[in-house]
């Protein structure tokens, strides 16, 4: 197979890397939308946030990185004086639990799937199309998990029933979905990165067929006027949701005709097979052979 060079892979990945080392966050703002009352999304570095708020505190999904809570407790702030009781975790990676130590310190309970405890509490291989390309250390144990759950949990907060559901190997092997249920909002977690080729983290149980599942599993709880909160990106709709479904599968599919046709694998990357989405997305080509590989990958190993 045609290789990409690998400052090329480096650079894609350094967009969805789960670590904080060596990054500058002194330019980093936290944005606050509001998604539904009492819902909102907050953007700064790495993973969207989802913001519950009420008269029973503050429910966070993710807390991106660790140099960035206190900028993330001030953007809370603004809007509840009240203090936040849980995080939950949609997966592992550092740019979704990078502050779990900071807030977890101030009392709030970490929550999430098994697999995320067993991920954190253990040096993890990042790897990209099967090859590793870093290391991330253990969490320290005052950011671990301190409630975890198999296959869903449900919170009553703020008037409102917050669902959390297992999603298997999508992403990771421990991502969730979480649906708020009253307000109408779901947060998809990185089994959705809006309008950008995904970062699927196959040495941590993800895949192609696993994402393409999650994202079936979102919709069918959504209705029309459904807010989508994504990993990554835009607040999003139900419909933006099934395009991006439906991107996913197309890719893979055009993927696996391409090898079923007998054409040598080393011409794969040459039929472009994603090239409409990486144009459409305004994504570059080392972001496109790298996404190509990651389902071949994938393909290769089912």
């Amino acid at each position: 197979m045609k290789r990409i060079p690998s400052l090329l892979v480096l650079s894609v990945l350094a967009m969805a890397s789960p670590s904080s080392a060596q990054q500058d966050f002194s330019a980093v703002q936290i944005t606050m939308e509001r998604v539904a009352p009492g819902v909102y999304m907050l953007q700064g570095s790495g993973g969207n946030i989802g913001v519950s708020v009420g008269a029973d505190g503050v429910f966070l999904i993710d807390d991106q990185y660790a140099p960035l809570t206190d900028r993330i407790l001030a953007a809370i702030a603004a809007i509840t004086p009240e203090r936040v009781r849980f995080v939950l975790n949609t997966h592992w990676h550092g740019d979704h639990t990078g502050g779990n130590e900071n807030l977890g310190r101030t009392g709030a309970v970490i929550v999430a799937h098994d697999n995320v405890r067993e991920r954190m509490g253990v040096e993890q291989v990042l790897e990209r199309i099967g090859r590793p390309v870093s290391m991330t250390p253990a969490s320290p144990a005052a950011a671990l998990p301190v409630v975890t759950f198999t296959e869903d949990v449900t919170f009553h907060l703020n008037g409102d029933e917050i669902r959390a559901f297992h999603v298997e190997n999508a992403h990771t092997d421990g991502d969730v979905i979480v649906h708020f249920r009253d307000a109408d909002v779901v947060h998809m977690g990185d089994t959705f990165f809006r309008d950008r080729f995904p970062f699927i983290d196959t040495a941590t149980g993800g895949s192609i067929d696993g994402v393409i599942a999650a994202a079936g599993a979102g919709i069918a709880i959504m209705g029309p006027t459904t807010r989508v909160i994504p990993g990554h990106g835009a607040l999003s709709t139900r419909a933006d949701l099934i395009a991006y479904r439906d991107a996913l599968q197309a890719m893979r599919d055009e993927v696996e005709s391409i090898l079923a046709e007998g054409h040598p694998l080393e011409h794969l990357l040459d039929f472009r097979p994603a090239r409409a989405y990486a144009e459409a997305w305004g994504q570059d080509r080392a972001a496109e052979d790298a996404f190509v590989e990651t389902i071949y990958h994938a393909l290769e190993t089912r």
